[in-house]
């Protein structure tokens, strides 16, 4: 006699949506396995476990996956272990975007997956576990919360570009591309990076536009590392156009970046008012932050 399914217990692992918030989580028990530091050399230099050829950049499926189906790749930037994305200067970080690009065309082309978010945790300070140059990707199965939320309010007739109209905050303005903090940064030196044309998604660059986001990176990342005597940390992602077959004409593509440190080396957590209330605290003034990446 089969078991009645009804009073099986849920799944440990997978998707949860909080009934009173809404808010998602993604169970992965199994993460709790993987290495947070490479025991035996770097698996992501050549001859490592996860690049046994040379590459200039690579990608591949993340072994320790935070959603199933191989919708988790790792993005290796460069060989050079020692390397950060702005060091490999514009034609070394026009790779990378060309493999952006690429990854996201191929899994956008899946039909179980509606949202590609390309993104990079840099430092130990925010979980990045192995120091060589990479970056990771998510295909999602939905459009998830947070892009879903800009691209209602892009709809609705707000810009990405509205955010500083005066320039006042813009750290850097070159080849149709504008870097800034934006004017409500939830991060201490937040920055946000955008075409002054409107762009859906980073497949949809042409060759120019791609060499003109390489120069970008280059500048305000470095700006980053170069604003303390030591590197800061970041996190960074890109928003861009929903791969479900929907036409998403207010879709924008441009990237967020977090840099966590309100002074050297002392980060900005997130503290119990913040998670209670929805509403963050920022320390340090967006016009300072601007100014201080300006003079980096």
């Amino acid at each position: 006699m089969k078991p009645d399914r009804s009073t099986r217990p849920p799944p440990i692992t997978g998707l949860r949506v909080d009934p009173l918030t809404g808010l998602e989580v993604q169970v992965v028990g199994a993460r709790q396995g993987r290495p947070n530091l490479p025991c035996a050399g770097c698996p992501f230099c050549v001859g490592g476990k996860e690049a046994l050829e040379p590459y200039r950049t690579r990608a591949f499926v993340n072994r320790w996956p935070s959603y199933p189906d191989d919708r988790c790749e790792v993005v290796l930037y460069s060989p050079e272990h020692d390397a950060s994305l702005w060091s490999l200067g514009r034609d070394g970080v026009r790779a990378v975007i060309d493999l952006w690009a690429a990854r996201t065309a191929a899994l956008g082309r899946r039909s179980d997956v509606d949202y590609v978010l390309v993104f990079e945790n840099h430092g130990p300070e925010v979980g990045a576990t192995i120091s060589h140059p990479h970056g990771q990707i998510f295909a999602f199965d939905r459009i998830p919360e947070r892009p879903a939320r800009v691209l209602a309010r892009l709809g609705a007739g707000h810009s990405v570009l509205e955010d500083d109209p005066a320039g006042e905050r813009v750290v850097a303005e070159d080849g149709g591309w504008r870097a800034w903090v934006p004017w409500a940064s939830v991060y201490p030196h937040g920055l946000r990076v955008a075409p002054l044309e409107r762009r859906a998604d980073l497949p949809s660059l042409d060759d120019a536009e791609r060499d003109a986001l390489a120069a970008m990176l280059v500048d305000v990342l470095a700006r980053l590392d170069r604003r303390y005597p030591r590197p800061m940390p970041y996190m960074m992602w890109f928003h861009q156009r929903p791969t479900d077959g929907g036409r998403w004409p207010q879709a924008w593509l441009h990237l967020e970046v977090a840099g966590p440190w309100r002074a050297e080396g002392v980060m900005r957590f997130v503290a119990a008012g913040e998670l209670g209330s929805g509403t963050f605290v920022n320390p340090v003034p967006p016009e300072e932050a601007a100014a201080a990446l300006r003079d980096a």
